[in-house]
């Protein structure tokens, strides 16, 4: 009978009293049976945050609210403007009192446009407006209409010269005048005041949203379950041990958190070009329903307000670009107090700006405005100011910094890289359809799916054999899943920063 050795028996003793790497595995060679290092390195079990939190999670829920929704839809109604006034442009010329001008109306102002051969639009014979273009401003009676198309004739001896600039000439509605024992007319005609043309009825502005299924998972076979590792994990989930599988889970569901939010941040409706089917759980399913949701970037820049600056990308370095927005909110909502919430290096240029209003600031440190003295550190930074009679409280939006997330994004996108944005602070009335009456609620709040069956707000649950066993699975399934959507409420009040 012959004995064969093994290709790595040590059969051979040692000449000499002496450690060899033939006598210990090897921590650093790529064998797990052999160690060539006989001295035990000095580990540091502790895993290293060298990132700091590295969840974004938060901004929402500081400035909004989270509501329950029973529907695939949520709609809500907001008023419209009181005042009527429209854009268009000068299509023939008059001249003198009595002369007529005709002017085409294309759109309201910050509304929809006016369709051509109908009358869509609240503008009456007798009524007085004010016409402004870049050749003037005029004071006008309406004589006729014909769907989009009124006659006005100037009064005194102003001439309304031809402008046919698209959008160039706006129209306002400034009261009316009648003749002495005149009725009300409209197009010539007489009508009754109760007439459904001669009135002017409130316009109906409804918006609408509709939520989105976000689902993740992690999975871990039974043996790693049980398998102890040499470092000691830590999470911003609280875990702590030296189970790995205990920190991919908690990552795995702290991401899970952030995209809740950043989904309420960056989502967009499909386009209406798409027709793809419902398997490719995209765009549009098999119904043609639309997919996706209305985030909030996406809701700022369709229905809000958007400034690049005065002075170029960054441009909060002076007041000009303040001064442009609140002329802007003027023309809106005029909410007095909102909140900023920007990028480093937004917020340093308005620190940088804020710095220079004072008459000191440039020649040396101001110890009585600041509050400051020779021995206290200096205070260089500011949480807010007040502007004319608004009132800007200032905050650094983590998600615009943080390389992984909108920061990296901005440093690709150059002059559409989002800088901050501007959001109303307080709450907004408006008519609850699913309610049926009108209620107050924060400009931003989040709808997710719940019933008395299940709540869909932050659903997880466990499968597998690992644990409460639920199958034959030799793992662990942790599945998490939300179904939400954001309401951005009074979106002509806030304002993106790029």
């Amino acid at each position: 009978m012959a004995i064969t050795n093994g290709p790595s028996l040590n059969s051979t003793p040692a000449p000499n009293k002496q450690t060899l790497n033939t006598n210990y595995l090897d921590f650093t060679g790529t064998s797990d049976t052999t160690w060539a290092q006989q001295y035990l390195p000095d580990l540091m079990e502790k895993e290293a945050e060298v990132f700091g939190p590295r969840t974004i999670a938060g901004f929402l829920s500081k400035i909004g609210a989270e509501e329950a929704m029973q529907a695939d839809q949520v709609v809500w109604s907001e008023q419209g403007r009181l005042h009527i006034s429209y854009t268009g442009n000068v299509s023939s010329a008059s001249g003198g009192q009595d002369s007529v001008s005709q002017i085409t109306l294309t759109k309201e102002i910050d509304g929809a446009g006016v369709s051509s051969g109908s009358v869509d639009h609240a503008i009456r014979v007798n009524d007085t407006v004010v016409v402004a273009n870049s050749d003037g401003v005029f004071k006008c009676l309406v004589v006729t209409v014909a769907n989009e198309v009124i006659d006005v004739a100037p009064y005194g001896t102003a001439t309304l010269s031809q402008n046919t600039a698209t959008d160039g000439t706006t129209i306002l509605v400034y009261g009316s005048e009648y003749a002495k024992g005149t009725r009300y007319f409209d197009g010539g005609n007489a009508v009754t005041q109760s007439d459904s043309r001669g009135a002017n009825e409130p316009k109906m502005q409804t918006y609408s949203n509709k939520p989105i299924i976000i689902k993740d998972y992690y999975e871990v076979s039974g043996s790693d379950t049980a398998r102890i590792g040499w470092v000691e994990v830590t999470g911003e989930e609280g875990q702590s041990g030296y189970l790995w599988y205990l920190k991919a889970e908690a990552d795995t569901r702290a991401r899970f958190n952030d995209y809740l939010e950043m989904s309420m941040l960056e989502g967009e409706l499909g386009g209406a070009a798409n027709d793809l089917t419902e398997s490719s759980n995209v765009m549009y399913n098999a119904a043609g329903n639309q997919t996706g949701t209305e985030g909030l970037f996406a809701a700022i820049e369709s229905r809000g307000n958007e400034t690049s600056g005065v002075t170029g990308v960054n441009a909060a370095t002076d007041l000009a670009e303040f001064d442009a927005i609140l002329a802007e909110f003027d023309k809106q909502g005029a909410i007095e107090e909102n909140m900023l919430f920007v990028n480093r290096a937004t917020s340093l240029a308005m620190d940088d700006m804020l710095a220079s209003m004072n008459s000191y600031g440039a020649g040396g440190t101001s110890y009585g405005v600041f509050e400051n003295d020779e021995d206290m550190a200096l205070n260089l930074g500011f949480s807010g100011f007040r502007r004319g009679s608004y009132d800007f409280y200032k905050s650094d939006f983590r998600y615009l910094n943080d390389k992984a997330t909108r920061g990296g994004i901005n440093d690709a996108a150059g002059a559409n890289a989002i800088r901050g944005v501007i959001i109303p602070a307080g709450t907004s009335t408006v008519y609850d359809q699913s309610l049926g009456k009108n209620l107050k609620r924060p400009f931003l709040h989040v709808r997710y799916r719940a019933s008395q069956t299940d709540n869909r707000k932050m659903k997880t649950w466990t499968t597998g054999s690992v644990g409460a066993s639920t199958s034959a699975l030799d793992a662990m399934q942790i599945h998490f899943l939300s179904e939400r959507c954001l309401v951005t409420q009074g979106a002509n009040n806030f304002m993106i920063m790029k």
